[in-house]
C-alpha cells in the first residue's frame, strides 16, 4: 500500500523556504487553527522534505501499534498524512484510518497523498473533541501533543475514543533529564528554541501518559538536528494500553 507521490519544490529551494518560515517563528492569529494555517500555508507543499530529517522515531512508534485486521485507527494532529504511510501494506487490512488535523493547508497535502485510498479519511477537526463513528482500536499522536495548547484534553479525548484494551501511541520531542547544570541549560535552550515555532515542550506529557494508560513501551532517545551540528535533540516513544477501568 503506497501513498501517492506529491510534487515538491527543488531540494535547496524547499529547505530555504522551510528554514525561513521557522526563523520567522509562530504566526499570529485569533485561534490556534488560524495560527497553524498562517504558519504552515507557505511551507505546506514541501513540509515533509525537511521533517524527514527532524522528526525521528515515527516509524518505530507506528510499528509498535500493530493494529489488528479490521482496525479503526485514528491519528490526531495528522498534518500532511505522511505518518500513515509507515503502516505500509498493513493499511489495506484496516477498516478505516482517520487523519485528523486543524490546518487546511496541511490537510490539502494529505488529500492529495491519499486520494486513491478509500480507507483513509481526511478530517478537519479539533483533537480535543473529535470522535470517530466507531470506537478506535488504535489512536496516536506524532509530534503533535507539543503543538496542542490543550494537550491534556486531547489526551483525555484520545483515551475516550479508544476501546478498552486499545493502544495509545505518542512520539514527540522530549526534555533532557537530570538536575545538573548542563541538563538544566539544555532544557532551557530546547524550550526556547521550540517555543519560537509554537512547539511547547513539557515533561508532564510522559507523566500524564503513564497515569492514564498501562505502559507498554517507553523509549527515550536523541538525534541530530538539521543544520545544527553537534546538538542532539531528545525525543520519546510511548505506547500505552487503555485499561478496562479508566485510570482517571
Amino acid at each position: 500500500m503506497k501513498s501517492a507521490p506529491l510534487k515538491s519544490a527543488p531540494p535547496l529551494s524547499a529547505e530555504l523556504k522551510t528554514l525561513w518560515q521557522m526563523a520567522r517563528g509562530a504566526a499570529d492569529g485569533a485561534s490556534h487553527a488560524e495560527r497553524l494555517e498562517r504558519f504552515y500555508r507557505p511551507q505546506a507543499g514541501h513540509y515533509d522534505r525537511f521533517r524527514e530529517r527532524l522528526l525521528h522515531g515515527r516509524g518505530e512508534m507506528i510499528g509498535l501499534l500493530a493494529p489488528p485486521d479490521g482496525a479503526v485507527v485514528v491519528e490526531l494532529g495528522a498534518g500532511t498524512g505522511r505518518n500513515a504511510g509507515y503502516f505500509g501494506e498493513r493499511l489495506a487490512h484496516f477498516e478505516t484510518i482517520e487523519l485528523v488535523d486543524l490546518c487546511p493547508a496541511l490537510l490539502e497535502q494529505a488529500r492529495l497523498r491519499w486520494a486513491d485510498e478509500p480507507r483513509v479519511r481526511i478530517i478537519e477537526a479539533d483533537a480535543t473533541h473529535y470522535r470517530p463513528a466507531k470506537p478506535a482500536d488504535r489512536v496516536y499522536f506524532s509530534y503533535a501533543l507539543t503543538m496542542m495548547p490543550q494537550w491534556r484534553q486531547a489526551l483525555d479525548n484520545a483515551l475516550d475514543m479508544l476501546k478498552p484494551g486499545g493502544l495509545l501511541g505518542v512520539v514527540d520531542f522530549d526534555l533532557p533529564r537530570g538536575d545538573h547544570l548542563a541538563e538544566r541549560c539544555a532544557c532551557e535552550f530546547w524550550r526556547r528554541w521550540f517555543a519560537h515555532d509554537g512547539v511547547h515542550l513539557d515533561s508532564a506529557h510522559i507523566e500524564q501518559l503513564q497515569a492514564l494508560t498501562e505502559p507498554v513501551t517507553l523509549r527515550e532517545s536523541s538525534a541530530g538536528v538539521p543544520y545544527l551540528p553537534g546538538l542532539r535533540m531528545p525525543y520519546y516513544i510511548y505506547v500505552g494500553r487503555k485499561p478496562a477501568i479508566p485510570a482517571r
